[in-house]
C-alpha cells in the first residue's frame, strides 16, 4: 500500500460627566506595556485613544478532530493489484467560517484563524473555502489484497473567540488608564487542515486520533463482506453510511438555525418605548466639523455631515435602553431628526464595509451597540455592533462620507469619534 499524501449599568450622565470633569482624573502610565510592532495584543496591555475604535482576536476555546470528507469501501483481489482509480463518496463537507457571517469576511476573521492556527502548530485555512462538495476520484497503488478504505480527510479545527477592545480601566491607586480588555462580543469559528488522501486496511497498526484512524473506524471490519471471498471493487459500510446521515443532519440543523438567526434580524421585534436618557450628543469626528447625520431618506445611510440650519435635528442623537457590564456601555442610538435608530442593513450584516443606517426602533442586536471610552476628561469613545461584532468608522474625512463597519475597525484611528453634548 502506497504511503499516505498531503495537499493543501452606569447612566449615561456619568458618559457627559467624565468628558467635563476637571483633567485631575487624567490617566498616569499603565503598569503594562504597549504591544511592540507585530507582536500579539494581550489584555492587559496599554493601548491608545486611536485604538478605542479596533478590536483583536483572542480565542478562548479549540477542540480539532480527524474528519473524513471523503470515503469508499474497496475490495482488491489477487488479479486487481496494482494503479487504480476510484471515485470516492462525499462524507462531510467542511467550511471555513468566523462568526454570524457564515463565512471570513475582514482582517477580524483572519487575524482570528491565524492565531489559533499558530496556537495550535497547525496550518489551517485562514481563508473562506469549503471542502469538496462532489465525489472525488483518488488513484492509488495497492501492492496486496485485502479489504481498503479509500479516503481524503483532514483535521476539523473548531472553537470560540472573544474580542479585545480598547477601553477605559481604572487602576489601584483610583487613576485611569486606557487598556486591552475583553469585551462582550464573542462567536464561534470553524477551519481545517491540509487535504490528505489515503488508504487504510482494517489490520493496518496506525496512529491514535489520525486521519488514517478515522478512516480505518469508517471500515465494517468483522463483516461478511470484509472477512469472505469478495469480488474486485466497492464495499459497502455501514459505518460509513450512519456517519454520514450524522453529518447531514448537523449540517441541516446549522444551516435552518442560521436561517432563523437570519430571520430575526431582518423582522426585529417592534419596541413598546425607549428608556432615552435626556442628554443630546453629537458624536463628532475628534477636532474637526464633520459628525454624524442620520439620512432624511429610507434608503440612505449615515454619513459625514457638518451641522448647519439645514441640519434639523439629524445630527442629533440620545443614548437609550442604557446598561453598562464592566465598563462597556450598551445602548441604541435614536436620532432625533428622523426618529430612528442607527442599524447595520440586515440584508447587508455579513458584509465588511457594511453601511450604517436608520430604522423604526425595535428589540435587534442590530441597534444596539457596545461604547468604549476613553478615560475621564476625554469625551473620545469607539463604537461597536452588537450583532455583527464589527466596529464604526469611515473610509476617508469628506462631507458625505457613509460611516461604515469594520471587522477589526480602522487602523488609523478614523474609528474613533467624540460624543459631544450639545
Amino acid at each position: 500500500m502506497r504511503r499516505t499524501r498531503n495537499r493543501l449599568g452606569r447612566g449615561l450622565g456619568a458618559l457627559i460627566a467624565t468628558a467635563t470633569a476637571a483633567v485631575g482624573l487624567a490617566a498616569t502610565p499603565a503598569a503594562a506595556t504597549p504591544a511592540a510592532s507585530g507582536q500579539t495584543i494581550q489584555p492587559g496591555q496599554t493601548c491608545t485613544a486611536a485604538d478605542l475604535g479596533t478590536r483583536h482576536p483572542v480565542i478562548k476555546s479549540t477542540e480539532v478532530a480527524p474528519t473524513i470528507t471523503h470515503f469508499k469501501g474497496w475490495y482488491v483481489t489477487q488479479g486487481s493489484t496494482g494503479t487504480q482509480t476510484i471515485s470516492t463518496n462525499v462524507q462531510e463537507t467542511i467550511s471555513v467560517s468566523v462568526g454570524v457571517n457564515g463565512s471570513v469576511q475582514g482582517s477580524f476573521a483572519v487575524e482570528a484563524l491565524g492565531t489559533v492556527g499558530a496556537s495550535l502548530g497547525l496550518n489551517v485555512q485562514v481563508n473562506y473555502t469549503t471542502t469538496g462538495s462532489t465525489n472525488k476520484s483518488i488513484t492509488w497503488d495497492f501492492y496486496q489484497p485485502g479489504y481498503y478504505g479509500l479516503y481524503e480527510g483532514t483535521k476539523k479545527v473548531t472553537g470560540t473567540y472573544g474580542s479585545l477592545n480598547c477601553n477605559r480601566t481604572q487602576q489601584g491607586d483610583g487613576s485611569w488608564a486606557l487598556k486591552w480588555t475583553e469585551g462582550p462580543d464573542t462567536g464561534s469559528y470553524t477551519t481545517f487542515t491540509t487535504l490528505e488522501e489515503g488508504a487504510v486496511r482494517c489490520e493496518d497498526k496506525v496512529p491514535a486520533n489520525s486521519i488514517m484512524r478515522k478512516a480505518q473506524g469508517l471500515l465494517d471490519c468483522g463483516s461478511p463482506a470484509a472477512t469472505a471471498k469478495h469480488p474486485a471493487g466497492p464495499v459497502p459500510s455501514a459505518k460509513a453510511d450512519q456517519a454520514k446521515h450524522d453529518a447531514d443532519n448537523a449540517a441541516a440543523a446549522a444551516k435552518a438555525a442560521q436561517s432563523v438567526k437570519a430571520t430575526q434580524a431582518a423582522k426585529p421585534a417592534p419596541r413598546a418605548a425607549l428608556n432615552c436618557q435626556p442628554a443630546v450628543y453629537k458624536i463628532d469626528v475628534p477636532g474637526k466639523p464633520l459628525n454624524w447625520s442620520a439620512p432624511a431618506l429610507a434608503n440612505d445611510g449615515i454619513r459625514l455631515r457638518e451641522s448647519n440650519w439645514t441640519s434639523a435635528h439629524l445630527d442629533n442623537w440620545r443614548l437609550c435602553n442604557v446598561t453598562e457590564n464592566n465598563g462597556v456601555i450598551e445602548a441604541s442610538l435614536w436620532n432625533w431628526g428622523n426618529g430612528g435608530c442607527a442599524t447595520i442593513p440586515a440584508d447587508i450584516a455579513n458584509r465588511e464595509q457594511a453601511y450604517l443606517t436608520t430604522a423604526t426602533c425595535g428589540e435587534d442586536d442590530l441597534q444596539r451597540f457596545y461604547i468604549y471610552r476613553d478615560v475621564p476628561g476625554s469625551s473620545k469613545i469607539g463604537l461597536q455592533n452588537k450583532y455583527t461584532g464589527s466596529m464604526m468608522g469611515h473610509d476617508r474625512y469628506a462631507d458625505g462620507e457613509l460611516i461604515r463597519q469594520y471587522s477589526s475597525g480602522r487602523p488609523d484611528g478614523t474609528g474613533t469619534y467624540t460624543l459631544t453634548a450639545v
